[in-house]
């Protein structure tokens, strides 16, 4: 056989996340209702932005591309994990690891340009609200919206392509609970130093570019509300910002800890993979209806309570 041209391996068993067997049923339960309210929570933010014709505006139409891509990195991810723990159904084709690999890395890169995308938007309703009608029109967001998926959809083809194009000549035990980067790269058959320095190169400098995008936006953002006089108008103008700065950082805490380190083996890494693949899309749709009234108050909306506006 010629490495590098063809592979033995026609399947993959993902090992799942380490734990006793007694406690699969429970852990079964719990990422279900997990799943569950992610799916709900964030169908209902979709639901409530396209309904409620108050909030068809660029901060919400990010949010819907938002939720829908948390809904999407969950059940590329979840159920799988979920027949694991239930069925021991641990199996996933060759094919079917390349397809998880693409689409968890084309959804996450895109939800990275996204948070980028908000960011922006903030920074111009905040610092040049005269002329943020005109700049952010709905072409514009359309634009800018689809353009992410786009910008996912081409980092995630490089990736896949560079790791499945090493052979896979044997070992097939993925000690992961879904086919990423660093456990693939622990199965080649072959030296993988230039996949990973090429790994944490790309990924590392994406990230790093977009959260230096994030900060400079919000650099400004500050600043400008600094100037404000009044503290109800700093108060309001931080709490608009506030929810995507969780979310941010939510996002980017724990992607940090495994994509710069993509030849670590340590335990710890499938524990921090669950928190943004399985809690963060559940905690997003949470922080933005806890922290954002126009939100709460659409939902009330479209539960069909009344809503008494403040005189």
């Amino acid at each position: 056989m010629q490495r590098g041209n063809h592979t033995s391996v026609s399947h993959f068993i993902l090992v799942g996340l380490h734990h006793p067997p007694q406690l699969g049923t429970p852990l079964f339960l719990t990422f279900l209702v997990i799943y569950t309210l992610t799916i709900s929570g964030n169908g209902l933010i979709i639901l409530t932005v396209l309904v409620d014709t108050q909030l068809h505006r660029p901060m919400y139409w990010f949010l819907c591309h938002l939720s829908l891509l948390d809904m999407t990195i969950s059940s590329a991810i979840v159920p799988k994990m979920l027949a694991g723990f239930l069925l021991d159904s641990r199996i996933i084709s060759f094919g079917g690891c390349v397809i998880q690999l693409f689409s968890f890395h084309f959804l996450g890169c895109t939800e990275c340009f996204l948070y980028t995308l908000m960011a922006y938007d903030r920074f111009l309703a905040i610092c040049k609200p005269l002329h943020y009608a005109t700049i952010m029109t709905r072409s514009v967001c359309n634009y800018l919206a689809f353009g992410t998926w786009l910008g996912g959809i081409l980092h995630s083809l490089f990736q896949t392509s560079f790791i499945f194009r090493l052979p896979f000549c044997g070992p097939n035990q993925v000690d992961y609970f879904f086919c990423d980067i660093p456990a693939m790269l622990r199965l080649a058959c072959a030296d993988t130093t230039i996949n990973e320095l090429t790994t944490l190169v790309d990924i590392g400098f994406l990230a790093l570019t977009c959260f230096v995008l994030i900060l400079t936006s919000y650099g400004y953002i500050v600043a400008a509300i600094l100037r404000i006089r009044s503290a109800d108008g700093r108060r309001n103008a931080f709490a608009t910002c506030a929810a995507h700065l969780t979310v941010v950082i939510v996002y980017y805490v724990p992607c940090t800890f495994i994509y710069l380190r993509p030849g670590s083996q340590e335990p710890l890494d499938g524990v921090v993979a669950v928190f943004y693949t399985a809690i963060t899309p559940l905690l997003n749709p949470i922080i933005y209806t806890l922290r954002n009234k126009e939100m709460k108050v659409a939902l009330r909306r479209l539960g069909g309570r009344k809503v008494v506006k403040p005189h």
